[in-house]
């Protein structure tokens, strides 16, 4: 991806967060096995992962910054006013060494070794849980970034939080996350979770696929199928709607792969479907 695709931010946007993008942009033309960016990655200093404790949930006012629409690669984002409730499936990232020390959406400047995070719409700062749902580790971390923008990958973690999640060697993983309510009690941190995974993981490897739409209205997403099926994808299937997700969901899956699952985006894309994103149920 070159880096002079055209990135457009609102004026209330913080100036640094187009120019990460862009760094973002140039560096994905040349991905290591580690899944980071050219000239990013791990620290030369080796990290004891289990002596890097959670973050600590606590009420904070919102960032000055970081918070009001904006525009990246052509897409507008919307950042939540709170992230009570919020819990999403998808595929987690990670970035280390090269934005180290550089400053954040949130105007702090980011820490590999800290537990942190970026995320495209939770308000800034705000905590969660992250799940790995391979191996059950679980980690809090504080969100206080914008991002990812590239492969439609969920959040963005810290090397240290990567590290505990115990994905650092994959440079991807498939994660559950959930906010947390900082007025809440919380339950007690976990350092093991490195060597240990959480009791409630799960047994069977997370099933990934690709969405392709969500609609209101099934005849729209049985069109969509329709249609994805004549330009040879498959299998297509369409989620029925739930309380917790009132729509027609269309996806195409499972997928065996992070990997394969990206292959799938870029065809799809050729069809002229551009918002597609890799889930985990």
């Amino acid at each position: 991806m070159s880096a002079s695709v055209a990135l457009r931010a609102t004026r209330r946007a913080p100036f640094w967060l187009p120019v990460l993008a862009v760094a973002l942009a140039a560096g994905c033309a040349s991905t290591p096995p580690g899944g980071y960016y050219r000239d990013d990655g791990p620290p030369v200093d080796p990290l004891d992962a289990a002596a890097i404790p959670d973050a600590t949930p606590r009420a904070e006012p919102l960032s000055r910054y970081g918070n009001a629409p904006y525009t990246v690669f052509g897409v507008r984002y919307t950042p939540l006013e709170s992230a009570a409730g919020y819990r999403e499936r998808g595929i987690a990232s990670w970035y280390g060494r090269r934005f180290h020390g550089r400053r954040t959406s949130s105007g702090e400047p980011y820490d590999m070794y800290a537990m942190s995070a970026a995320h495209r719409t939770l308000p800034l700062p705000s905590y969660v849980r992250v799940r790995n749902l391979e191996n059950g580790r679980s980690v809090v971390v504080r969100v206080n970034d914008r991002g990812p923008f590239l492969h439609d990958r969920l959040i963005d973690l810290s090397y240290a939080a990567a590290a505990r999640l115990g994905m650092l060697g994959s440079g991807t993983a498939p994660v559950e996350v959930e906010a947390l309510d900082p007025q809440a009690p919380q339950a007690p941190e976990k350092t093991a979770a490195v060597a240990q995974p959480d009791s409630d993981a799960a047994g069977a490897a997370p099933r990934l696929a690709v969405q392709v739409g969500a609609f209101r209205r099934y005849e729209r997403a049985a069109s969509l199928r329709r249609r994805l099926e004549s330009a040879g994808f498959g299998p297509v299937y369409i989620e029925i709607p739930d309380a917790d997700a009132p729509l027609y969901r269309v996806r195409i899956g499972p997928v065996a792969s992070v990997a394969q699952g990206d292959r799938l985006l870029v065809e799809v894309a050729r069809h002229g479907i551009h918002d597609a994103l890799l889930v985990a149920d």
